[in-house]
């Protein structure tokens, strides 16, 4: 889920939106076409009251013009979030964060992005997740305890930078 402000916005940062559009792109261009091929592929049997490959067809084309009805939303809905966190000096969406987690004494970075980004292996996390809920809104050296399954979890911000920083 992505984030939404009270006017019904949807804050995405431009990798974001770059992604959501080459997902809607992919969907009418190359998906729209392989239904349709599946779809015709499956008239050829005739007797559609016992077609299964045709009722799958048809399934996966109603799934796929859904997906792109929710794509074309969440697209006229965004608002594309520049590197705030470089200039307003507190962890937002778009942030790049370095962290120590005082626990372990170790040093960590993250990128504060939406959900569509998100990517725990390239260390982006969605600003629902956990961490980044206790992180939105803190200045550089303050401290927050963030709880995890397996307990809790104490950091302090050592900087907070703009994605490309």
């Amino acid at each position: 889920m992505e984030k939404k402000r009270d006017d019904g916005k949807i804050v995405l940062t431009r990798e974001g939106y770059r992604k959501l559009e080459e997902e809607l792109k992919y969907l009418k261009t190359v998906k729209r076409k392989e239904v349709a091929e599946k779809i015709n592929h499956a008239l050829s049997f005739g007797d559609l009251s016992e077609n299964a490959e045709y009722e799958e067809a048809k399934n996966e084309q109603a799934f796929i013009e859904g997906k792109i009805l929710a794509l074309e939303e969440k697209l006229r809905k965004a608002e594309i979030v520049e590197d705030e966190g470089n200039s307003s000096g507190k962890v937002t969406l778009g942030s790049r964060v370095i962290l120590e987690n005082l626990d372990q004494n170790k040093v960590v970075e993250y990128f504060i992005v939406d959900s569509v980004e998100a990517d725990p292996s390239v260390r982006k996390i969605s600003f629902e997740s956990p961490l980044a809920q206790a992180l939105l809104g803190k200045r550089e050296g303050e401290e927050m305890e963030v709880k995890v399954p397996a307990g809790v979890v104490h950091y302090r911000i050592i900087e907070i930078r703009g994605r490309d920083e």
